[in-house]
């Protein structure tokens, strides 16, 4: 599944990133973000409006806001969360 499907508040891990659908420059800023391949990442809200942009995406102790068209290209597998 892509980052723009993942359920909000659903933990995971960026499986892979496909560098070339996005724009040098953005994909740049994204690595330097840390949303890059093995990153530990949670959506945290999707825009209400037609496109549903934009994403927060809490990676750390941060909240990313990214565009959909990033977040097509990032794909996730969710994390099982272990119970304490």
């Amino acid at each position: 599944m892509t980052l723009d499907q993942l359920p909000v508040g659903t933990p995971a891990r960026i499986a892979s990133v496909d560098w070339s659908a996005l724009v040098a420059e953005e994909a740049q800023r994204l690595r330097a973000l840390g949303l890059d391949e093995g990153a530990r990442v949670t959506l945290a809200y999707r825009g209400v409006f037609a496109g549903r942009d934009p994403l927060a995406v809490e990676i750390g102790r941060m909240t990313v806001a990214i565009r959909r068209v990033h977040a097509l290209a990032m794909t996730v597998e969710p994390i099982a969360e272990a119970v304490a």
